[in-house]
Parts: structure tokens; sequence; C-alpha cells
């Protein structure tokens, strides 16, 4: 760690290991009880996933409106890593009136007894839809991989993607082959989605989720 002198412009100096550990403690009496909760408002919009509260949803953004939202349900998982498993998830469909939205999606395994067992892997993203209603959906996974994938709506209830580019890091899973995503509402007005990934010639469901409207 360096430290420079902004009024004179000295050359930095280094500083040694307890110095740093000194300074780090010295901080930390002004923010060492603050945690994320507690952070001050941003000089601007904030997200919203209800439509009734904020900044109004872009025009741009019509097609992907039924989306926006906070969804919490249940799915299962068919990995070539972890084998068959239940999860739990929640995805926030967010906005701030800019011409996309948020998207963020944690999942948590739960076993055959209804047991939350721990956090499971972790999605970011933005979903962005253009003036001939192609959906763009960027898409990072906590697993080191990132993808651009592109699609239409099939219906005014009912989104279809699949992976353009499918980008995996060294320490990521080198199983992972292409995948395509097909997100809607049902009937009963649940978010149900399906993840399919490419084996071989053939696509194959890894993952899939039914899920209730929370918030929005």
């Amino acid at each position: 760690m360096d430290d420079t002198n902004e009024n004179t412009g000295d050359v930095p100096r280094r500083l040694d290991g307890n110095e740093a550990i000194d300074r780090a403690a010295q901080q930390s009496e002004t923010t060492g009880g603050r945690n994320i909760a507690d952070l001050p408002g941003l000089p601007i919009a904030e997200d919203t996933a209800n439509l009734r509260h904020g900044p109004n949803l872009h025009d741009g953004l019509l097609a992907l409106l039924p989306l926006v939202g906070v969804w919490r349900g249940e799915g299962q998982a068919d990995t070539v890593v972890d084998g068959q498993y239940r999860f739990g998830q929640q995805i926030i469909f967010s906005h701030d009136g800019e011409n996309y939205l948020s998207y963020e999606s944690r999942f948590w395994k739960i076993d055959d007894d209804d047991n939350v067992i721990g956090p499971d892997l972790r999605e970011t993203g933005f979903w962005r839809i253009n003036e001939d209603d192609e959906i763009e959906f960027l898409c990072t996974h906590s697993t080191g991989v990132v993808e651009i994938y592109y699609g239409k709506p099939v219906t005014e209830r009912a989104w279809e993607v699949q992976a353009a580019s499918t980008m995996v890091t060294a320490t990521g899973p080198a199983s992972l082959g292409p995948g395509k995503r097909l997100y809607g509402l049902m009937p009963n007005n649940d978010l149900g989605w399906v993840d399919e990934r490419l084996r071989g010639d053939d696509f194959f469901p890894r993952m899939s989720a039914q899920l209730k409207r929370w918030a929005g």
C-alpha cells in the first residue's frame, strides 16, 4: 500500500504491514458498524421492481414489462457436476428508468426433507430489447461463466433466448455447453423458466423452476 502526499507531490512511501493494519483499524471505527442495508440513498433513481413505485418504465421495455418484479419459488436441477437436486430461487427484474432491466438471481440447495442446505450459484445481468423486438440478455454466473443470449418474445407472456456466446473462466465449469432459456407466465401467473444445455447434438434440461410473484 502506498502513502502519497497529495499536496507536495512527494514520491509515494510504501506502508509496512503494521501501519496498514493500524490505518484499517482507524477507518473501521466509523465504518465497522455499517453494512449494505445501512447505505444512504444514491443521488440517482434507485432500482424498483414494482411498476407502481419509482421512475416510469422506459417505453422501449414494454415487451418485457410482465417480468418486472420479485419472484420466489423452487425448482429442479440436473447438472453434470452436481447431478440432480432441488433448489430454491429468487429472481429480481428491476429498472431505474433507463432502457434496460437489471436481473439478479440467487439459488439455494434444498434436501429431500425441505431443509435448506446452503447457498448455490448466483447470476446477475441485464435484459435489453430493440425496436425489432430482439432481446439481448447479458448473464454472468458466479461459477465463472459469462453468456450473451439473443431471442424474441414468443408471446406477450413468454420469452425465449439462446446463447450466441458462452465464455468460461479457467476455474469455471468445463462441461457447460451453450444454452437456451424460456421464461413465461403460466396460467396462474407464476413465472416458469427452463435452462437447456447442448450435449452432443441435442439440448437437454439443466435447470427449471416455478416462481410466485413476491413483489411488484
